[in-house]
């Protein structure tokens, strides 16, 4: 570990882990053995325990088995956010299959080709949504279909299936024929595939990334213990969490909650790595109990913030930007938030200003990751006293290395301050892409990862984005990045949000574009904000175009869809 970066570390805690060598299923039978009938999840006013869903996923696990999937074979759950997809991951997890979550709304092309290219055997789905598995699944390998939906947790009442084959099952009665046993398997958590999760396919064809289960617990613990002030245990009960002294960490006076205190409304996609690991293995390691809302309505997020109490809002920039919009944001008693965490993509850094002066007691934090990561590889201080830079998304977390490199040269470090590659190397990094050894290759080497982003050290270790390589734009022969004009226009008070993209230009090459929503009541022109930007930056980072939107287009977990605003500029303008 670099020496520069033991002042910022987290108060108290060692500079590396002792990752036990277990599998996902070990967390939540720890979770279900530790906090037992404490809640797990809030959905639609119900309350679900920890011992809960691990009774239920033991049955999902033996039910698998019963009908022959194990390990070796894929099971998708292609389903929005519901109690039964915690009982699904969790009993894959535990009849040692791999998983392979679906975005529910993958137009049929996207999905079957995902469906065939991990050569899932089965599928569950939302009653809502199995029609798209039923559109292509004379086109995959699929051998079983379960559907759920609400009723068939609320009501205990099975889905009615018709003009379906036997190879369609209602969740809940496939899963009640297995027993409530645990299963003996002989993992091989360094090997044995956990998650087999795919990259959004923002610049080509979506990428299965292998991760193994060593990779899901590894970043899991990287994340929860960076900001609680515990630290790992294996037990002949489940993994768990241990205090460290207090008069090392400072204890709740610098990590603010206690285990199993933690509240907070559950909005990130379960589809989405960030969802998996962020809002799903990590709250349950530590016990927190998640508010489930399966559609972003910030009114309803924010009164129900008052109404449980929440100690954390967390997601995607995108969520927050649209909280900030809302009337009740400055209404509502939101008190007891001590913690905020975005990942996903950057804050703009007049976000988090925002953020700062609505919360002034709370910690305000950004992490960095990828699919390829597992999750994430960097965060800022999540203790009370630690160094929070605004721009930056902090430092490595545990056992964790970056670099910066040439995009386009060697893999030698740049100087801190130079803008390059993002490079990473760690225990959570992915085994490599699916039958794609040639993309595996040139990402992956000597157990460096190359992002594909861009971004800038400074000289205390504190890691900023500046863009993504591919989202880089070239005017007249000079590199621009949208990123930084994306800042400049945030700026504005008119601004609520802006995503900006290289138009062909004939002459030029690229121009800067800028898509912009406007705030509520608020009004600008074109020449307003191109003026606003300009006046900021040098001659060929110049915005030349504005369009005003009402809303910009957003990927499941939250980040703004550039190639759907780059189809809009498809044809060159030629003057």
């Amino acid at each position: 570990m670099q020496e520069k970066l033991k002042k910022f570390w987290p108060k108290g805690m060692p500079y590396s882990i002792d990752y036990p060598v277990v599998p996902v299923g070990e967390i939540i039978k720890g979770s279900a053995n530790r906090f037992g009938d404490h809640t797990a999840i809030i959905y639609q006013g119900v309350e679900y325990s920890y011992r809960y869903f691990y009774k239920e996923a033991l049955k999902f696990a033996n039910a698998l088995h019963l009908n022959g999937i194990g390990k070796g074979d894929v099971v998708s759950i292609h389903m929005p956010n519901c109690p039964q997809y915690v009982v699904a991951y969790y009993g894959i997890m535990l009849s040692g299959a791999t998983f392979s979550p679906v975005n529910p709304l993958l137009p049929p092309k996207d999905l079957a080709y995902q469906l065939n290219d991990c050569s899932a055997k089965a599928v569950v789905t939302w009653k809502q949504f199995s029609e798209s598995i039923a559109k292509v699944i004379n086109e995959t390998n699929l051998h079983l279909v379960l559907v759920t939906d609400d009723n068939e947790l609320n009501d205990n009442k099975s889905v009615e299936i018709t003009n379906r084959d036997e190879s369609w099952q209602s969740f809940m009665l496939f899963k009640d024929k297995g027993e409530e046993r645990e299963l003996q398997i002989e993992f091989n958590p360094k090997e044995d595939l956990a998650h087999l999760a795919y990259t959004g396919g923002t610049t080509g064809p979506s990428k299965g990334v292998m991760i193994p289960h060593f990779n899901v617990v590894a970043n899991t613990l990287q994340f929860t213990v960076w900001g609680n002030g515990h630290l790992p245990k294996v037990t002949a009960d489940g993994l768990v969490l241990e205090p460290i002294d207090e008069s090392l960490t400072g204890g709740v006076d610098e990590y603010l909650t206690l285990l199993g205190d933690d509240r907070l409304i559950q909005l990130a996609p379960w589809f989405h790595a960030m969802g998996t690991i962020g809002y799903l293995s990590k709250p349950f390691l530590s016990g927190t109990t998640l508010i489930l809302h399966q559609r972003f309505d910030p009114g309803l997020y924010l009164k129900e913030a008052e109404k449980y109490r929440v100690t954390q809002i967390g997601g995607a920039p995108s969520m927050f930007v649209a909280l900030t919009r809302h009337p009740d944001f400055e209404r509502r008693d939101l008190s007891s938030v001590k913690k905020l965490t975005s990942g996903s993509a950057p804050l703009h850094m007049e976000l988090i200003r925002i953020l700062q002066k609505r919360f002034p007691d709370a910690i305000v934090t950004e992490s960095y990751g990828l699919t390829e990561v597992t999750m994430g590889v960097t965060s800022n201080p999540s203790f009370k006293s630690g160094i929070r830079k605004v721009g930056t998304v902090g430092i490595p977390v545990f056992d964790t290395e970056i670099k910066i490199v040439n995009p386009e040269g060697s893999d030698e470090p740049l100087q801190p301050g130079e803008e390059g590659e993002i490079c990473c190397r760690g225990p959570q990094i992915m085994k490599g892409y699916l039958n794609k050894p040639e993309e595996t290759a040139a990402v992956l080497k000597d157990g460096w990862l190359r992002t594909g982003d861009i971004g800038v050290i400074d000289e205390d270790g504190y890691l900023a984005i500046v863009d993504r390589k591919k989202d880089m734009l070239i005017y007249k022969g000079y590199n621009v990045f949208p990123r930084e004009l994306e800042e400049h226009m945030f700026k504005h008070p008119a601004v609520a949000n802006v995503s900006v993209i290289g138009k062909p230009d004939y002459e030029a090459g690229e121009i800067p574009k800028a898509f912009v929503v406007l705030k509520d009541g608020s009004a600008a022109t074109e020449q307003e904000l191109m003026d606003f930007v300009n006046e900021q930056v040098i001659f060929y980072k110049k915005i030349r175009e504005v369009e005003f939107l009402d809303e910009l287009p957003l990927s499941g977990a939250g980040k703004v869809l550039k190639r759907e605003l780059r189809k809009r500029e498809e044809q060159p303008s030629v003057k």
